[in-house]
């Protein structure tokens, strides 16, 4: 796969519990607090797989500098993303906080 080329954005899979069941209900739906779990296990996993892929490296187990240097990319993306939702939904739960009632 060429470098520059990136995978389309699908819709979030659910997040299934121990047992293999979705944890959604029973119209299929999942709730907000199991997206935002699930987009911090994708986050953390890019962050383990660019640390993984850099001792690779450093540990000349791997010779492969590029495959090293994006996943680091990724995982700094994914970091910057979450980062961002985080500061939207502060800002938002503020703002409601601010509300008259």
């Amino acid at each position: 796969m060429d470098p520059l080329t990136f995978a389309p954005i699908l819709p979030p899979t659910p997040v299934t519990d121990a047992g293999g069941a979705a944890s959604a209900g029973a119209s299929g739906d999942v709730s907000f607090g199991d997206l935002l779990k699930q987009a911090l296990q994708e986050v953390d996993q890019a962050q383990v797989q660019a640390e993984g892929e850099a001792r690779n490296l450093m540990t000349g187990e791997s010779a492969d500098m590029h495959t090293a240097m994006l996943a680091v990319q990724k995982a700094d993306l994914s970091f910057q993303m979450m980062m961002a939702v985080r500061s939207k939904l502060i800002d938002a739960y503020n703002q409601v906080m601010r509300m008259q009632m």
